[in-house]
């Protein structure tokens, strides 16, 4: 992320998970590519799924307040301090007076400041595994971190799916199987520990992240962990009043029509959307839409023509 993740989302730092949840859903209605048409709508969108996969997670928000943006690149054992004192140091060096001193104890050069003496390896070694010059130099390097996308259907989102993947390897190539947990949403990051680059030196490998992608649906939308779908009414159905079934990712459901119920006019059924293990399930809202017959009998348009002359409604009014 080029931009802080709390930023992103417009939340402060000590935020808890249901505002984190709240500020995320509101944005992605916003910026979800089905409904901005903005040509850098679905870059933020990404930006803005990526920021909250990071702060919906505990132990992910946690390195990432510990290290920032480079969380993923640093180690698991690395001590936050240390790695904090390094980068301060590091940035000083072409600032400060002093500059770089001579080489210190053991061969190990010292940045010297203001009366300050500080041993970068001994910073740097907690970080990146340095054992120090007079012992054969640089220790274990954990491998990189790796990305690719995976393609999902709505219905899979919602229940979870499988997959299997082909990866490299100093060996070749390599298959793996991959579960994708219920309730994902798009642009989501699924970790895969220690599936991506190999680490030299015996370090630990990287991690491989997974970006879901959902598939478009021919009758479902979906903006965040909410579904939308059209739901074709008959006139009398929408004028009386009815309960109707329809098919939602998630099974059959019945929706009570209210009497005199208009097009797009939606019809909520709450937590009927993507399930969520960390928090509130998704919503599915239903939209009305009113359907009349292409080709009425002779009997349906008697009857449209005795309801024509008995209504009173203006239909057209401006209020």
């Amino acid at each position: 992320m080029a931009r802080d993740a709390y930023e992103i989302l417009g939340v402060s730092r000590d935020a808890d998970q249901s505002e984190i949840q709240r500020a995320y859903r509101k944005r992605a209605r916003k910026l979800h590519p089905d409904v901005n048409k903005d040509p850098g709508a679905e870059e933020s969108f990404k930006e803005l799924s990526e920021a909250y996969d990071v702060l919906s997670d505990p132990d992910q928000r946690k390195r990432y307040d510990a290290f920032g943006p480079d969380f993923r690149r640093v180690g698991p054992d690395v001590d936050p301090d240390a790695y904090r004192r390094a980068r301060e140091y590091a940035g000083a060096g072409a600032g400060r007076s002093s500059g770089w001193g001579g080489a210190g104890p053991g061969g190990g050069f010292r940045y010297t400041s203001s009366g300050d003496d500080v041993d970068l390896e001994d910073l740097l070694g907690g970080i990146f595994g340095a054992r120090g010059r007079g012992r054969g130099g640089w220790g274990p390097v954990s491998g990189s971190d790796h990305e690719t996308e995976v393609e999902v259907t709505v219905e899979e989102a919602y229940r979870g799916a499988r997959r299997t993947l082909t990866v490299s390897g100093s060996d070749g190539p390599r298959t793996i199987d991959v579960t994708i947990p219920a309730g994902v949403v798009d642009g989501q990051r699924i970790r895969l520990r220690g599936q991506g680059g190999e680490g030299s030196g015996g370090g630990e490998p990287g991690d491989l992240y997974l970006v879901v992608r959902i598939a478009p649906h021919p009758r479902y939308r979906l903006e965040g962990r909410d579904v939308h779908l059209l739901m074709p009414l008959a006139p009398w159905e929408a004028t009386l009043g009815s309960s109707v079934d329809i098919e939602t990712p998630g099974g059959p459901a019945t929706v009570t029509v209210p009497a005199g119920t208009s097009s797009h006019r939606r019809l909520r059924l709450k937590g009927r959307g993507l399930p969520n293990s960390r928090g509130t399930p998704g919503d599915l809202y239903a939209e009305a839409q009113i359907k009349v017959p292409a080709s009425p009998s002779v009997e349906e348009r008697e009857l449209l023509e005795r309801w024509r002359k008995v209504s009173t409604v203006d239909l057209r009014s401006p209020r």
